[in-house]
């Protein structure tokens, strides 16, 4: 299984990025996915997930209204457009996958999830 996130990068207070993560070797529709985040100094933390259908979402209340996740079932792409980003919205970005039924509650532990990409870092400048 490997998940690729790409689309990080530097962007001023009030821009916007997207991230794209690329599942390769599961059933992509099989599995909810989540984005966490971890600053320099902090520890990783819950940003947003989607279930498998893409239907339900949840989010972190720092982020709520201002990021979105979505899903792409048919190219195996789970997405986070972050809108009107912030300086403490600066860190790497993780995207990661959970085997679940399609009735699963969302799951904000990390340790929920079996399978993680490689991260890709946010800057955000005041």
């Amino acid at each position: 299984v490997q998940l690729q996130a790409s689309g990080g990068g530097l962007v001023q207070a009030g821009g916007s990025l997207r991230l794209s993560c690329a599942a390769s070797g599961l059933i992509f529709s099989y599995y909810a996915m989540g984005w966490f985040r971890q600053a320099p100094g902090k520890e990783r933390e819950f940003v947003a997930s989607i279930g498998r259908s893409g239907g339900d979402t949840l989010y972190t209340e720092s982020v709520k209204g201002r990021f979105t996740i979505a899903r792409d079932n048919d190219k195996k792409t789970v997405f986070l457009q972050m809108d009107r980003l912030k300086p403490e919205d600066t860190a790497v970005y993780y995207c990661a996958a959970r085997r679940t039924i399609i009735t699963a509650p969302h799951a904000t532990e990390a340790s929920n999830y079996a399978y993680w990409g490689q991260g890709t870092l946010v800057t955000v400048s005041s």
